[in-house]
């Protein structure tokens, strides 16, 4: 996880007392996500972290009066993190986030998973978690190595297409997640990677027929296999996973998964993505990251749109887009981090509406990997000749 993107994560107060509680006293310290955990016996355990992501953005001609920069503070993220343990091959998952914090916020469910792990080449997992798609989707906004991964990227699954989720056929999920199940798993040694999965995609509106919508994911690790928990991924591992060169190919289908009741269409998103990551002789790391993605919505006429429309309207995005980014970590530390200066480009051609291509160049300053950076962007939009700016700050534990 995005993640959560987009991409992955990788409460009630009372609850959250009891887990804070739990934690003070662990015996057993942080895995992957989760800030500390909590044994309870040989094969029980509890887990707790949290995640939070916020930012200052300043746009050209995006104030109130249409001409000057706008100057906004962001509650981008706050992530609670719950795994837990209940069996040797069975254990739990469950995240909230602010999913509306521009309006206020409001705590929801992100993640609520059933896992069945038995081992390396065959699991299962049941409820609602990250529908399989491009990297940007499995690693969500907390493991991408930009900041603005989803802001200022590719278009939308359809996932992503609501903040919450509806069944008046605006919505086929929220923040990259879905309820459903994937079968997930790896061979030959961890190289090759999948996940299937089994969705609801849109609820209601031109899916009147209540169509499955199936997600598959296939990625394939030809240096150092990457080690993530279930299909999730990251961006960047900072030199730490070694040489790293992975190809993943994605594909969604949902009959009747986009348009109107009086006019369905069917949705086809496939995409490819590459990440190639080198630790230099000198300990620098180089990070490449390149997405293509072609969507197809047979017979809907609607106009195009990278929003959810009016009830009862999913329009989603046709055509190709691109997306690639270049950074280099540097070996020394500044202070208590490193710095990360990257450019990046990315290009949204749709078939019935003019190009909207980015340039973005910033620089992160990381501190502690995915768990402590600040990252400085400015953006340049080609269509409009605007220019943009962001600040941001991440925290993990």
């Amino acid at each position: 996880m995005n993640t959560i993107n987009a991409y992955p994560c990788r409460q009630t107060k009372p609850l959250w007392s009891s887990l804070a509680l739990a934690a003070l006293t662990t015996v057993a310290s942080s895995s992957v996500f989760a800030g500390a955990t909590f044994k309870i016996d040989d094969t029980k355990w509890v887990s707790v972290g949290a995640g939070l992501r916020s930012s200052f953005t300043a746009n050209e001609n995006a104030a109130p009066n249409g001409t000057d920069y706008s100057n906004d503070f962001n509650l981008d993220n706050i992530r609670l993190y719950l795994n837990g343990q209940i069996h040797k091959y069975i254990k739990v998952e469950f995240n909230t986030d602010c999913q509306t914090c521009g309006n206020g916020g409001e705590v929801r469910v992100l993640d609520a998973i059933g896992k069945f792990e038995f081992n390396p080449y065959v699991n299962l997992w049941v409820g609602r978690m990250l529908v399989p798609a491009e990297r940007r989707e499995m690693n969500g906004p907390f493991y991408s190595p930009i900041y603005n991964v989803f802001a200022n990227g590719t278009p939308f699954e359809p996932a992503d297409q609501n903040l919450v989720i509806k069944n008046d056929g605006t919505s086929a999920g929220s923040y990259g997640r879905d309820d459903g199940a994937t079968l997930w798993g790896a061979a030959f040694d961890g190289r090759l990677q999948y996940a299937f999965g089994f969705f609801r995609g849109l609820r209601g509106g031109a899916n009147n027929n209540d169509n499955i919508l199936f997600a598959q994911r296939v990625a394939y690790n030809f240096w150092e296999v990457e080690k993530n928990p279930g299909y999730y991924t990251s961006g960047t591992y900072y030199g730490t996973g070694g040489d790293i060169f992975t190809v993943g190919v994605a594909n969604i289908y949902q009959k009747q998964g986009a348009g109107t009741v009086a006019n369905p269409a069917n949705f086809r998103g496939t995409s490819v993505d590459v990440l190639l990551e080198k630790v230099l002789p000198g300990k620098g790391v180089v990070t490449l990251n390149g997405e293509y993605k072609n969507y197809g919505v047979d017979g809907n006429t609607l106009p195009v749109t990278m929003a959810p429309g009016p009830a009862g309207n999913f329009g989603l995005f046709q055509g190709n887009a691109i997306d690639v980014s270049a950074m280099y970590l540097f070996p020394q530390k500044v202070g208590i981090g490193k710095l990360q200066p990257y450019g990046r480009y990315v290009n949204n051609m749709a078939v019935h509406s003019p190009d909207q291509d980015v340039f973005e160049g910033g620089m992160n300053y990381v501190i502690d990997g995915h768990n402590a950076r600040v990252a400085l962007s400015y953006q340049r939009y080609l269509a409009n000749d605007l220019n943009g700016m962001t600040l941001g700050f991440q925290w993990q534990i």
